[in-house]
């Protein structure tokens, strides 16, 4: 399963959470196929070492890193802007990185901090480096979603509400809304070159998943991630899958688990409300007229 010979020589990836856990083993698998990398985290130390452990393990030299925080937008456009300014080309964009059960509170940006961190931190960096993906061409976006978005809903005028849901709700909202961007960016990115895929990863043995988990949860749920879980090994292998196999090149706007296409939330083919999720999300994260491509390119 997930296996694939193709090189990625001359190609750049970017991958998000890429400092531990999936996004690490996908950066390493990646790097091991030529490709260029950049992980990107909000802990400078961690990324350090992790840039050290893949040029160990592949023998790559061409790995760079960049801090990411997607709890703070200036932290997204900040690092879309070096990315934008140093990279000649973008190939591969992978929207891993996430978190589960984070306080019940607004961020500095006004935004609910379970979807700003699991989505709208993902939209604004997913927007901001579009048109270099588009320039670059062929290339792919892979956004991370969970099981939970089947019991997500979005309400546009209390997505970002505090104490109105529950963190599985704040979760499974997220989630769904990242589900429901990539089959957006696959309609508006159609005969560009560009595909956007979203994957879920079931569930991954020896990550910091259970960080936030209460005490006694985490007691709980430790046995049963350790029997029923995916080693990271194999799913860092699955976003691999996605981001180089050739057979994928123009296949879009699908959700994938196991490396096969997976059933997608029922919201995916209702195109008018994919449509406002994007135009609500550009409101959302205030996309400013310098950056809005889009009106640009009308």
């Amino acid at each position: 399963m997930c296996e694939t010979k193709a090189r990625l020589d001359g190609k750049v990836a970017i991958v998000t959470g890429g400092s531990s856990g999936i996004g690490l083993e996908a950066a390493k698998n990646l790097a091991s196929r030529g490709a260029r990398i950049i992980i990107a985290s909000r802990n400078e130390t961690k990324l350090i070492m992790a840039k050290d452990h893949i040029q160990n393990a592949t023998g790559n030299s061409d790995i760079a890193y960049g801090i990411l925080d997607l709890a703070s937008l200036s932290s997204v456009r900040s690092f879309a802007r070096n990315t934008i300014n140093n990279e000649p080309r973008l190939d591969i964009l992978i929207d891993n990185a996430g978190a589960v059960i984070l306080p019940d509170r607004l961020t500095e940006d006004g935004l609910n901090l379970t979807m700003q961190v699991n989505y709208f931190g993902a939209f604004l960096l997913t927007y901001l480096l579009l048109p270099l993906l588009k320039k670059s061409s062929p290339s792919r976006i892979i956004i991370g979603t969970a099981a939970s978005m089947y019991f997500g809903s979005i309400d546009f005028d209390h997505w970002n509400d505090i104490g109105r849901y529950s963190w599985v709700e704040s979760l499974a909202n997220s989630k769904l809304a990242d589900a429901l961007l990539a089959v957006e960016l696959s309609r508006r990115l159609q005969d560009t070159g560009v595909t956007a895929n979203s994957y879920d990863p079931f569930i991954v043995r020896d990550t910091d998943i259970l960080l936030n988990v209460p005490g006694w949860a985490s007691t709980i749920a430790a046995p049963l991630i350790s029997l029923i879980g995916q080693p990271k090994e194999d799913v860092g292998k699955q976003l691999a899958y996605l981001a180089a196999e050739p057979e994928l090149y123009n296949i879009s706007g699908f959700n994938y688990k196991f490396c096969s296409k997976w059933l997608n939330h029922w919201w995916a083919t209702d195109a008018e409300f994919t449509e406002k999720l994007w135009e609500e999300s550009k409101k959302a994260v205030n996309i400013t007229t310098a950056e809005d491509w889009e009106a640009q390119t009308d």
